[in-house]
Protein backbone atom coordinates (compact mmCIF):
# COMPACT_ATOMS: atom_id res chain seq x y z
CA UNK A 1 0.00 0.00 0.00
CA UNK A 2 2.81 2.40 0.93
CA UNK A 3 4.69 1.59 -2.28
CA UNK A 4 1.60 2.16 -4.43
CA UNK A 5 0.96 5.46 -2.61
CA UNK A 6 4.55 6.60 -3.20
CA UNK A 7 4.28 5.72 -6.90
CA UNK A 8 1.01 7.61 -7.11
CA UNK A 9 2.65 10.65 -5.50
CA UNK A 10 5.47 10.41 -8.05
CA UNK A 11 2.88 10.59 -10.84
CA UNK A 12 1.13 13.49 -9.11
CA UNK A 13 4.43 15.34 -8.84
CA UNK A 14 5.17 14.67 -12.50
CA UNK A 15 1.82 16.17 -13.53
CA UNK A 16 2.51 19.29 -11.47
CA UNK A 17 6.05 19.55 -12.87
CA UNK A 18 4.89 19.32 -16.48
CA UNK A 19 2.38 22.14 -16.15
CA UNK A 20 4.84 24.32 -14.22
CA UNK A 21 6.89 24.54 -17.41
CA UNK A 22 3.90 25.76 -19.44
CA UNK A 23 2.87 29.40 -18.96
CA UNK A 24 -0.82 29.71 -18.21
CA UNK A 25 -1.36 26.32 -16.63
CA UNK A 26 -1.17 26.53 -12.86
CA UNK A 27 0.66 23.91 -10.84
CA UNK A 28 -1.58 24.93 -7.94
CA UNK A 29 -4.65 23.97 -9.95
CA UNK A 30 -3.21 20.53 -10.72
CA UNK A 31 -2.20 20.10 -7.06
CA UNK A 32 -5.82 20.80 -6.08
CA UNK A 33 -7.17 18.36 -8.65
CA UNK A 34 -4.88 15.51 -7.55
CA UNK A 35 -5.52 16.25 -3.87
CA UNK A 36 -2.11 17.36 -2.58
CA UNK A 37 -2.46 21.17 -2.53
CA UNK A 38 -2.91 21.55 1.24
CA UNK A 39 -0.10 19.11 2.02
CA UNK A 40 2.31 20.91 -0.31
CA UNK A 41 1.54 24.44 0.85
CA UNK A 42 1.55 23.50 4.53
CA UNK A 43 4.77 21.50 4.22
CA UNK A 44 6.48 24.22 2.18
CA UNK A 45 5.70 26.78 4.86
CA UNK A 46 6.96 24.50 7.64
CA UNK A 47 10.12 23.68 5.69
CA UNK A 48 10.97 27.34 5.11
CA UNK A 49 10.32 28.20 8.76
CA UNK A 50 12.56 25.31 9.77
CA UNK A 51 15.36 26.51 7.50
CA UNK A 52 15.07 30.06 8.86
CA UNK A 53 15.14 28.80 12.44
CA UNK A 54 18.18 26.64 11.64
CA UNK A 55 20.05 29.70 10.42
CA UNK A 56 18.91 32.16 13.10
CA UNK A 57 18.29 30.32 16.37
CA UNK A 58 21.86 29.02 16.97
CA UNK A 59 23.12 32.61 16.65
CA UNK A 60 20.67 33.60 19.38
CA UNK A 61 21.68 30.69 21.58
CA UNK A 62 18.27 29.01 21.26
CA UNK A 63 19.46 25.73 19.78
CA UNK A 64 17.53 23.62 17.25
CA UNK A 65 14.35 22.90 19.21
CA UNK A 66 12.05 25.18 17.20
CA UNK A 67 13.64 24.24 13.87
CA UNK A 68 13.20 20.54 14.59
CA UNK A 69 9.55 21.11 15.46
CA UNK A 70 8.95 22.82 12.09
CA UNK A 71 10.76 20.05 10.20
CA UNK A 72 8.56 17.45 11.91
CA UNK A 73 5.49 19.25 10.57
CA UNK A 74 6.64 18.60 6.98
CA UNK A 75 4.87 15.59 5.45
CA UNK A 76 8.05 14.10 4.06
CA UNK A 77 6.41 10.88 2.90
CA UNK A 78 4.26 12.98 0.55
CA UNK A 79 6.60 15.84 -0.28
CA UNK A 80 9.66 13.79 -1.27
CA UNK A 81 8.06 11.58 -3.97
CA UNK A 82 6.09 14.55 -5.30
CA UNK A 83 9.27 16.63 -5.40
CA UNK A 84 11.18 13.89 -7.24
CA UNK A 85 8.36 13.55 -9.77
CA UNK A 86 8.22 17.32 -10.28
CA UNK A 87 11.96 17.66 -10.88
CA UNK A 88 12.06 14.77 -13.35
CA UNK A 89 9.04 16.13 -15.24
CA UNK A 90 10.45 19.68 -15.36
CA UNK A 91 13.69 18.40 -16.91
CA UNK A 92 11.83 16.39 -19.55
CA UNK A 93 9.22 19.06 -20.32
CA UNK A 94 11.82 21.83 -20.58
CA UNK A 95 13.71 19.86 -23.22
CA UNK A 96 10.51 19.69 -25.28
CA UNK A 97 9.13 23.19 -24.76
CA UNK A 98 12.34 25.19 -25.38
CA UNK A 99 12.81 24.04 -29.02
CA UNK A 100 9.13 24.68 -29.74
CA UNK A 101 9.47 28.29 -28.55
CA UNK A 102 12.56 28.82 -30.69
CA UNK A 103 11.15 27.20 -33.84
CA UNK A 104 7.47 28.21 -33.56
CA UNK A 105 7.30 31.46 -31.53
CA UNK A 106 3.98 32.67 -32.96
CA UNK A 107 2.18 29.38 -32.40
CA UNK A 108 3.55 28.82 -28.88
CA UNK A 109 2.65 32.36 -27.80
CA UNK A 110 -0.86 31.86 -29.18
CA UNK A 111 -1.20 28.63 -27.18
CA UNK A 112 0.11 30.28 -24.02
CA UNK A 113 -2.29 33.19 -24.48
CA UNK A 114 -5.26 30.83 -24.68
CA UNK A 115 -4.10 29.00 -21.57
CA UNK A 116 -3.73 32.22 -19.59
CA UNK A 117 -6.96 33.87 -20.73
CA UNK A 118 -8.91 30.90 -19.41
CA UNK A 119 -6.89 30.98 -16.16
CA UNK A 120 -7.90 34.59 -15.49
CA UNK A 121 -11.30 33.26 -14.45
CA UNK A 122 -9.72 31.76 -11.31
CA UNK A 123 -8.70 34.92 -9.38
CA UNK A 124 -11.71 36.78 -10.80
CA UNK A 125 -14.03 34.10 -9.44
CA UNK A 126 -12.21 33.88 -6.12
CA UNK A 127 -13.08 37.52 -5.38
CA UNK A 128 -16.51 36.17 -4.47
CA UNK A 129 -19.91 37.55 -5.47
CA UNK A 130 -20.37 40.61 -7.66
CA UNK A 131 -17.41 42.94 -8.13
CA UNK A 132 -17.69 46.40 -6.59
CA UNK A 133 -16.73 49.67 -8.26
CA UNK A 134 -13.52 49.88 -6.23
CA UNK A 135 -12.43 46.44 -7.42
CA UNK A 136 -13.08 47.32 -11.06
CA UNK A 137 -11.06 50.50 -10.60
CA UNK A 138 -8.10 48.71 -9.00
CA UNK A 139 -8.17 46.01 -11.68
CA UNK A 140 -8.18 48.71 -14.40
CA UNK A 141 -5.15 50.42 -12.85
CA UNK A 142 -3.38 47.06 -12.62
CA UNK A 143 -4.18 46.31 -16.29
CA UNK A 144 -2.68 49.59 -17.46
CA UNK A 145 0.39 49.24 -15.22
CA UNK A 146 1.08 45.65 -16.32
CA UNK A 147 0.54 46.51 -20.00
CA UNK A 148 3.17 49.25 -19.95
CA UNK A 149 5.61 47.39 -17.70
CA UNK A 150 5.61 44.32 -19.95
CA UNK A 151 6.30 46.62 -22.89
CA UNK A 152 9.65 47.65 -21.41
CA UNK A 153 12.43 45.64 -23.11
CA UNK A 154 14.04 43.15 -20.74
CA UNK A 155 17.59 44.01 -19.74
CA UNK A 156 19.96 41.38 -21.17
CA UNK A 157 17.69 38.34 -20.73
CA UNK A 158 20.39 36.09 -22.18
CA UNK A 159 22.77 36.60 -19.23
CA UNK A 160 20.76 37.84 -16.23
CA UNK A 161 22.54 38.77 -13.00
CA UNK A 162 22.17 36.59 -9.87
CA UNK A 163 20.08 39.32 -8.25
CA UNK A 164 17.62 39.31 -11.18
CA UNK A 165 17.46 35.50 -11.14
CA UNK A 166 16.76 35.41 -7.42
CA UNK A 167 14.12 38.14 -7.55
CA UNK A 168 12.34 36.46 -10.47
CA UNK A 169 12.25 33.14 -8.61
CA UNK A 170 11.04 34.81 -5.39
CA UNK A 171 8.12 36.43 -7.22
CA UNK A 172 7.28 33.41 -9.38
CA UNK A 173 7.03 31.13 -6.33
CA UNK A 174 4.01 33.19 -5.20
CA UNK A 175 2.03 31.37 -7.87
CA UNK A 176 2.01 28.33 -5.59
CA UNK A 177 -0.46 30.04 -3.27
CA UNK A 178 -3.17 30.81 -5.83
CA UNK A 179 -4.47 28.07 -8.15
CA UNK A 180 -4.87 29.61 -11.60
CA UNK A 181 -1.75 31.76 -11.35
CA UNK A 182 1.18 30.35 -13.32
CA UNK A 183 4.76 30.75 -12.14
CA UNK A 184 6.02 30.27 -15.71
CA UNK A 185 3.74 33.09 -16.84
CA UNK A 186 5.33 35.39 -14.24
CA UNK A 187 8.79 34.43 -15.50
CA UNK A 188 7.67 35.04 -19.07
CA UNK A 189 6.38 38.54 -18.37
CA UNK A 190 9.66 39.58 -16.73
CA UNK A 191 11.78 38.10 -19.50
CA UNK A 192 13.19 35.23 -17.40
CA UNK A 193 11.30 32.28 -18.88
CA UNK A 194 13.68 31.45 -21.75
CA UNK A 195 16.87 31.81 -19.64
CA UNK A 196 15.41 29.55 -16.96
CA UNK A 197 14.41 26.89 -19.50
CA UNK A 198 17.90 27.10 -20.98
CA UNK A 199 19.45 26.68 -17.52
CA UNK A 200 17.40 23.53 -16.95
CA UNK A 201 18.33 22.09 -20.34
CA UNK A 202 22.03 23.04 -20.02
CA UNK A 203 22.22 21.77 -16.41
CA UNK A 204 23.48 25.21 -15.35
CA UNK A 205 23.64 24.39 -11.64
CA UNK A 206 24.95 27.84 -10.68
CA UNK A 207 21.87 29.49 -12.22
CA UNK A 208 19.54 26.86 -10.80
CA UNK A 209 21.11 27.17 -7.35
CA UNK A 210 20.51 30.93 -7.29
CA UNK A 211 16.99 30.34 -8.61
CA UNK A 212 16.20 27.85 -5.83
CA UNK A 213 17.65 30.19 -3.19
CA UNK A 214 15.42 32.98 -4.50
CA UNK A 215 12.42 30.64 -4.42
CA UNK A 216 13.13 29.72 -0.79
CA UNK A 217 13.41 33.39 0.15
CA UNK A 218 10.19 34.08 -1.72
CA UNK A 219 8.43 31.29 0.17
CA UNK A 220 9.62 32.72 3.45
CA UNK A 221 8.77 36.35 2.68
CA UNK A 222 6.44 37.05 -0.24
CA UNK A 223 4.22 34.00 0.10
CA UNK A 224 3.58 34.75 3.78
CA UNK A 225 2.66 38.34 2.87
CA UNK A 226 0.42 37.14 0.04
CA UNK A 227 -1.31 34.67 2.35
CA UNK A 228 -1.93 37.50 4.84
CA UNK A 229 -3.35 39.71 2.09
CA UNK A 230 -5.63 36.91 0.90
CA UNK A 231 -6.88 36.46 4.44
CA UNK A 232 -7.36 40.14 5.37
CA UNK A 233 -7.64 41.97 2.01
CA UNK A 234 -8.92 39.17 -0.17
CA UNK A 235 -11.18 40.99 -2.64
CA UNK A 236 -8.76 43.84 -3.30
CA UNK A 237 -5.76 41.50 -3.68
CA UNK A 238 -7.54 39.19 -6.12
CA UNK A 239 -8.95 42.09 -8.14
CA UNK A 240 -5.46 43.56 -8.55
CA UNK A 241 -4.07 40.14 -9.43
CA UNK A 242 -6.76 39.68 -12.09
CA UNK A 243 -5.84 43.03 -13.61
CA UNK A 244 -2.14 42.21 -13.59
CA UNK A 245 -2.79 38.95 -15.43
CA UNK A 246 -4.90 40.69 -18.07
CA UNK A 247 -2.41 43.50 -18.65
CA UNK A 248 0.54 41.11 -18.79
CA UNK A 249 -1.00 39.32 -21.76
CA UNK A 250 0.75 41.98 -23.84
CA UNK A 251 3.94 39.92 -23.46
CA UNK A 252 2.23 36.99 -25.20
CA UNK A 253 0.79 38.68 -28.28
CA UNK A 254 1.76 36.14 -30.96
CA UNK A 255 3.05 38.60 -33.56
CA UNK A 256 5.96 40.60 -32.16
CA UNK A 257 9.12 42.26 -33.44
CA UNK A 258 12.58 41.43 -32.16
CA UNK A 259 12.29 44.14 -29.51
CA UNK A 260 8.83 43.05 -28.41
CA UNK A 261 6.95 45.54 -30.61
CA UNK A 262 3.38 44.46 -31.27
CA UNK A 263 2.53 43.71 -34.90
CA UNK A 264 -0.66 43.00 -36.80
CA UNK A 265 -1.39 39.33 -37.57
CA UNK A 266 0.47 38.15 -40.65
CA UNK A 267 1.07 34.97 -42.59
CA UNK A 268 -0.98 31.84 -41.94
CA UNK A 269 -2.96 32.75 -38.82
CA UNK A 270 -5.10 29.59 -38.68
CA UNK A 271 -2.62 27.47 -36.66
CA UNK A 272 -2.26 30.27 -34.12
CA UNK A 273 -6.03 30.66 -33.82
CA UNK A 274 -6.55 26.92 -33.37
CA UNK A 275 -3.84 26.69 -30.72
CA UNK A 276 -5.29 29.72 -28.94
CA UNK A 277 -8.70 28.02 -28.83
CA UNK A 278 -7.09 24.75 -27.76
CA UNK A 279 -5.38 26.49 -24.85
CA UNK A 280 -8.69 27.90 -23.65
CA UNK A 281 -10.29 24.45 -23.93
CA UNK A 282 -7.52 22.73 -21.94
CA UNK A 283 -7.62 25.11 -18.99
CA UNK A 284 -11.42 25.30 -19.00
CA UNK A 285 -11.56 21.51 -18.80
CA UNK A 286 -9.09 21.50 -15.90
CA UNK A 287 -11.12 24.14 -14.05
CA UNK A 288 -14.31 22.09 -14.50
CA UNK A 289 -12.56 19.03 -13.06
CA UNK A 290 -11.19 21.13 -10.19
CA UNK A 291 -14.67 22.46 -9.42
CA UNK A 292 -16.07 18.93 -9.31
CA UNK A 293 -13.26 17.81 -7.00
CA UNK A 294 -13.94 20.73 -4.67
CA UNK A 295 -17.66 19.94 -4.54
CA UNK A 296 -16.95 16.31 -3.66
CA UNK A 297 -14.56 17.37 -0.91
CA UNK A 298 -17.11 19.78 0.53
CA UNK A 299 -19.78 17.07 0.44
CA UNK A 300 -17.45 14.62 2.22
CA UNK A 301 -16.56 17.25 4.83
CA UNK A 302 -20.25 17.94 5.41
CA UNK A 303 -21.01 14.24 5.89
CA UNK A 304 -17.98 13.86 8.16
Amino acid sequence: MNLSRRLLDLVRGALIGVVEVIPGVSGGTIALIVGVYDDLIGSAGSLVRGVVRTAVDPLRGKGMTHASAHFREVKWAVVLPIGIGMIAAVVVAASIVAPLIDEHPVETRALFTGLIIASIAVPARMVGGFWRLREYGLAAVAIVAAFFLTGIPAADPVDPSPIVIGLAAAVAICALVIPGLSGSFILLTVGMYAPTLAAVNDRDFAYLGVFMLGAIIGLGLFVSVLQWLLEHRRRVTLAIMTGLMIGSLRALWPWQGDGGQLRAPEGDVLPAVLLFAGGILVVTSLLIVESQVRRRQLAQDARG
